[in-house]
């Protein structure tokens, strides 16, 4: 049986292990995918050693970069983003070969091109960790003009203090690559003036659990268009599959 799994911490709010194993039963797939949860990206080694029948790896928060240094290989596209959320892991001999992918920004650009109209050509991307990379780069290959939002003073990032009503205005897509809002912390949202938004923005969440954070809530309330991030990560879980079998290259 073949092993599959996601590395990452922590864990406990993926739905990764679910769909996989789903799919796996419903297509007789033999194989099974696992839950790795590790303190540090140095235990890869381990989980590498103690499961020599893993084929690959989802990677998620808050691996995506730090994982790009213990990889052989790593598609152009992922090299360009500077984060990696797939990786295949080929036996050759007695030598495990590891080669990154990133699947996030397959998922992503699928999931909000539909909701982009004409009037939307700039965007807030709230968060500045590897997912917001592969936000970036898809937003820009859908035409977008993007800028960082952090809480610190960081080169190419504005600051939350400093996001007026205008600038929602003008920057009217908003995606929330933080884990402000993800369950058990459902309370939470990033702080930004949603008095000001209207039925020309758009509210993109890459939390799916719970289904409406209360960012998108605060949204919705403003007319605002609000997406969570499940169909994300479908999209990106089928091209996951597509990675570890060399479908895709």
């Amino acid at each position: 049986m073949d092993k599959y799994g996601l590395i990452g911490y922590p864990l406990g709010h993926s739905f990764s292990i679910s769909y996989h194993n789903q799919r796996f039963a419903d297509e007789g797939i033999n194989a099974k995918y696992f839950n790795f949860e590790i303190p540090t990206i140095d235990d890869l080694a381990e989980v590498l050693n103690s499961n020599p029948d893993l084929k690959g790896l989802n990677v998620t928060i808050p691996y995506k970069e730090k994982v790009m240094e213990f990889l052989d290989y790593i598609s152009p596209e992922a090299r360009a983003i500077g984060a990696v959320n797939v990786i295949r892991i080929l036996h050759e001999g007695k030598k495990t070969i590891l080669k990154g992918y990133n699947s996030d920004v397959i998922g992503f650009t699928q999931s909000i091109e539909p909701l982009l109209e004409n009037y939307h050509s700039k965007a807030l991307i709230l968060g500045t960790g590897g997912a917001s990379k592969a936000i970036a780069y898809g937003l820009k290959s859908l035409g977008l003009e993007s800028v960082f939002v952090s809480r610190y003073q960081r080169p190419d990032t504005i600051q939350y203090e400093n996001i007026t009503p205008d600038v929602v205005k003008e920057y009217n897509v908003i995606v929330n690559c933080t884990p402000l809002g993800m369950y058990p912390k459902t309370d939470e949202c990033p702080d930004l003036p949603y008095e000001a938004l209207d039925e020309h923005n758009i509210l993109y969440d890459l939390i799916y659990n719970p289904d409406e954070t209360l960012f998108m809530k605060k949204g919705a309330e403003r007319g605002a268009t609000v997406k969570n991030g499940l169909e994300m990560l479908l999209l990106q879980a089928f091209a996951s599959w597509e990675f570890w079998t060399g479908r895709e290259k």
